[in-house]
């Protein structure tokens, strides 16, 4: 039985379905923007959360030792990685914790370094704490992506932090051991902290992601948590992995002077049965998620269209170079939207190194991905 079959999602107040009426100015679009999937969450995550809500009462939830134990016990498994509960920082969400990394870790007018294109909360974050935003850009060379450690190092040399996004969002790159001790290297040389955002870190296609925290380096955090992989954002269930005391106090105090410090009960609930058991859901999710990266590649070359799909090497996000397609962005854009029906991430909006490009949903069903296709197809026809 396939459990990755499509699902309507009409009224659960999904961001992704609402939104987009106004975002594309249509009700008949196919939503492919926001990063969560069309995809019902595993069964034992069901499970776990009808069991705790059979109980009347949902009110202010401690984290209890299962939580820390099961955040430990995922990272020996699926990584290798051995980490201590004391370093485990329960949050609400990656990019809540992104921001308070900003205050903890840097002043205002302070340079923070971020790798565009790049995920917009990255550069938003930076620029609402008003410190400097530092761009380095990666190199897109031969339909691949690139550090440019020399540009890099530049920067290195006055920022304070650097967000790490890692697997990439958008380009999908996973990041080679050697390239994240090459950036160890520097920020290590210039003092510079790291926070290592690795969300996606799950959904890496071949081999698995080299956590930053595998590396050693005493001035880094990596954030992460199950909510990309079992499709439960909803459920604002993160956590900060913080071996330097120093580091984590700083962070945790911001956190509380936010007023963050209980959890989502059904968020924690999901976490643990995520973690101990969904080991075997998620290998046939990636092999799921490779079906539909197959299929994309297939009918854009099949179709002879001019857009290049940068190989995915992690997420359920496919950056595509549309250049070729048409030789201004507005075109671009308005193709997807109106001509074909399909509302996309606009490029633009990932910063620099962006225009020409639009960012692709996949995590749904393979019929919707096929009829997607079909739109696109049809749609590229007319106007040629």
């Amino acid at each position: 039985m396939n459990q990755f079959l499509e699902i309507n999602r009409t009224g659960t107040y999904s961001v992704k379905y609402e939104e987009s009426k106004t975002l594309f100015d249509s009700t008949n679009v196919i939503p492919m923007w926001v990063a969560d999937m069309d995809i019902a969450a595993p069964k034992v995550i069901v499970e776990a959360i009808q069991k705790r809500a059979q109980h009347p009462i949902y009110g202010y939830t401690i984290y209890p030792k299962e939580y820390f134990g099961s955040i430990v016990l995922w990272m020996k498994k699926r990584y290798g990685l051995l980490i201590q509960e004391s370093w485990v920082v329960p949050a609400n969400g990656v990019v809540t914790s992104i921001n308070f990394a900003i205050e903890a870790y840097s002043n205002i007018d302070d340079s923070i370094i971020v790798q565009t294109p790049i995920y917009p909360p990255f550069m938003s974050s930076v620029k609402n704490h008003r410190r400097k935003l530092l761009e380095n850009k990666l190199l897109y060379i031969d339909g691949k992506y690139h550090i440019d450690f020399e540009d890099f190092e530049e920067k290195a040399k006055e920022a304070k932090l650097f967000l790490l996004s890692s697997p990439h969002n958008p380009t999908g790159r996973a990041w080679s051991k050697e390239e994240l001790t090459n950036l160890m290297e520097i920020c290590k040389k210039y003092g510079v902290v790291v926070v290592s955002d690795e969300i996606h870190a799950d959904l890496v296609y071949k081999g698995h992601n080299i956590s930053f925290a595998s590396l050693g380096y005493d001035r880094s955090v990596v954030l992460n948590s199950p909510s990309k992989t079992f499709n439960i954002a909803g459920l604002k269930t993160s956590y900060a992995i913080i071996p330097n005391k120093k580091l984590r106090f700083a962070y945790q105090a911001v956190q509380k002077n936010a007023g963050i410090e209980s959890g989502n009960p059904f968020g924690i609930e999901a976490l643990i049965a995520a973690y101990n058991e969904g080991d075997l859901w998620l290998e046939e999710l990636k092999s799921h998620l490779r079906g539909n990266i197959d299929l994309i590649k297939n009918s854009l070359k099949a179709n002879r269209i001019p857009i290049k799909p940068i190989d995915t090497e992690a997420t359920f996000l496919m950056w595509l170079d549309c250049k070729e397609l048409f030789g201004i962005h507005k075109q671009i854009t308005d193709f997807f939207y109106k001509e074909a029906k399909l509302g996309l991430s606009d490029g633009i909006l990932f910063g620099n190194g962006g225009e020409g490009f639009m960012r692709l949903n996949f995590g749904t069903s393979s019929g919707v991905i096929s009829l997607a296709m079909k739109q696109l197809n049809e749609a590229y026809a007319r106007k040629h």
